[in-house]
């Protein structure tokens, strides 16, 4: 008997917690970095969500940049053993390039 007075309880007081509104849930931000190596981007292609950092490393003897396709952004050149960051804050795909080594290219999706 007194395990089911403890039961009868018990049960009201977690329905009580369960149901009515949540707590917004607040996210870290996350920071990835991309390294520029051998004249390539790696990863070549990324998924972040939107706050993230990623932060492009140049480990080439010479210089890199990271160029958006579409104009968005420029870190202009970036020296060997220097890196830079980029923050995106809204969802979308950004394209972008080495203006200095238009072969090399990569991708950022943002969610």
């Amino acid at each position: 008997m007194r395990g089911v007075t403890l039961l009868a309880v018990a049960v009201p007081g977690l329905l009580s917690c369960s149901g009515h509104g949540t707590a917004a849930v607040s996210r870290t931000p996350v920071t990835y970095t991309v390294t520029i190596e051998a004249v390539a981007f790696t990863p070549p292609a990324l998924t972040v969500k939107a706050g993230d950092s990623i932060v492009w490393v140049n480990k080439d003897p010479f210089p890199h940049s990271v160029q958006a396709k579409n104009g968005g952004f420029d870190s202009l050149p970036i020296q060997a053993d220097r890196s830079w960051t980029l923050t995106p804050s809204a969802p979308g795909e950004l394209s972008y390039v080495c203006a200095l080594h238009p072969n090399m290219t990569g991708t950022i999706r943002v969610e």
